[in-house]
């Protein structure tokens, strides 16, 4: 996917991409031993529960200094991916908690996947849109 967020915004110029904190702590934490997940977890939580970008900027520079030398791939993906993580600041706490992850869009996409994967084929392409739009209802009344 590498470039993908600019392909995004050189086809729909106004598009501000938000990439997923979870996978990027997900990420992260791929490198960290068992050890010392939750210490590297709590430091990058720092990052992203900050008020403001200013904020968030000076938690960065924090956990570079603390755990940069350990584990530099997580500060360079921070620091590359910066620019597609801080749209995240211009909406206040309340909005960021619903935001700050992609899992309800995967949890729609799983769910459409749940219904598709055992059927070997669909008599037309009709069919498979009138099972999607079942599903799509089914799923919008659990969260409502």
């Amino acid at each position: 996917l590498k470039g993908f967020p600019e392909a995004i915004e050189t086809v729909f110029p106004k598009t501000a991409v938000q990439l997923c904190i979870v996978h990027m702590v997900r990420y992260s934490l791929n490198y960290v031993s068992w050890k010392l997940r939750k210490a590297v977890a709590a430091d990058l939580r720092a990052i992203y529960s900050a008020a403001t970008v200013a904020e968030a900027e000076a938690q960065l520079a924090a956990f570079a200094e603390k755990w940069g030398e350990a584990y530099p791939p997580i500060v360079q993906s921070w620091r590359r991916n910066w620019a597609h993580l801080i749209p995240f600041f211009d909406y206040p706490p309340e909005i960021r908690k619903v935001i700050y992850t992609t899992n309800a869009i995967e949890s729609v996409n799983m769910s459409l996947r749940k219904i598709t994967k055992n059927r070997g084929a669909f008599p037309s392409d009709d069919a498979l849109l009138k099972l999607f739009y079942l599903a799509l209802q089914n799923i919008s009344q659990k969260w409502t």
